[in-house]
């Protein structure tokens, strides 16, 4: 498997590819790599004649040093990960001097508001970080398709916003979330919690699977108590916000409208380690 830990040696090996329109799937990543990593790896090679897979923890996307600190860096378990679905696939695991040069600051972006809602409220910065690093890596490696988890859909819409009014020339493509046995979404930060603390979490889901049913029948303000009173009766469960919004803007849904397609978002912190998830209501 071919490891890349330099933007140049990288450019220099797709450049043949690029040269002759073949086609480049593209999985970023910042590694602790699980089976939803994994499925969107499948899904490059399957649309796909070269697949690149970065494996990068980007600084200037966290707003918690700690949380920084803390996220889990496992790049010989996942490039072990990655060999058992295809030896062919391009790894790009730089350094943070590599990418940014010295210079280790967001640029500043405007997503038509994308930015304001949810994550972006409660993690100043966070989706300056995200378009800097997934924009230089586009630049990078000027992929064909580009493959992002539904888990994280604010990001997902995000970066189809930056492709848009950066005109790249990238397809974006979301994948399905990804679930443990009890529902907890896949992510690395799971690694991080307790057996028991694990098992606890499937209440996330549980809890979004009954508001998606409650939506058909009742307000989106009255979903909305009835989560915050389930997390406020678990005292190992903190709720950082829950909120419904329309697809397309993000914006809160205040009134529900027939032609609108709406998503319920959610981050909840387990013993201090922040989870989040989403669910499609409609």
């Amino acid at each position: 498997m071919l490891i890349f830990n330099k933007q140049t040696d990288l450019k220099a090996y797709l450049l043949p590819f690029l040269a002759s329109k073949t086609t480049v799937g593209f999985v970023p990543t910042m590694g602790a790599l699980h089976n939803g990593h994994l499925s969107l790896l499948r899904k490059a090679l399957q649309e796909n004649e070269v697949v690149v897979m970065s494996i990068f923890v980007n600084p200037t996307q966290f707003n918690n040093a700690e949380d920084l600190e803390k996220y889990p860096r496992t790049l010989e378990r996942d490039v072990e990960k990655i060999a058992t679905i295809s030896n062919k696939i391009i790894v790009f695991a730089p350094s943070v001097d590599d990418i940014y040069e010295g210079n280790t600051v967001s640029e500043s972006f405007d997503y038509d508001g994308l930015e304001h809602q949810m994550e972006g409220k409660h993690r100043p910065g966070h989706f300056d970080g995200v378009g800097t690093v997934v924009k230089r890596l586009f630049e990078i490696i000027q992929p064909t398709h580009s493959y992002f988890g539904e888990k994280d859909f604010q990001q997902l819409q995000i970066i189809k916003k930056l492709v848009q009014k950066y005109k790249i020339p990238v397809n974006v493509i979301g994948c399905p979330i990804h679930r443990e046995k009890n529902g907890l979404a896949m992510s690395s930060r799971n690694e991080r919690l307790s057996e028991t603390e694990r098992k606890e979490a499937a209440l996330i889901f549980k809890t979004l699977t009954a508001s998606k049913k409650m939506f058909g029948t009742k307000t989106a303000n009255e979903v909305s108590n009835f989560v915050k009173k389930t997390f406020e009766n678990h005292p190992k469960f903190s709720m950082e916000y829950f909120q419904i919004a329309d697809e397309a803007t993000l914006k809160p849904c205040l009134r529900k409208s027939k032609n609108k397609k709406y998503r319920a978002f959610i981050a909840v912190f387990v013993n201090n380690i922040r989870l989040i998830d989403t669910i499609s209501l409609n």
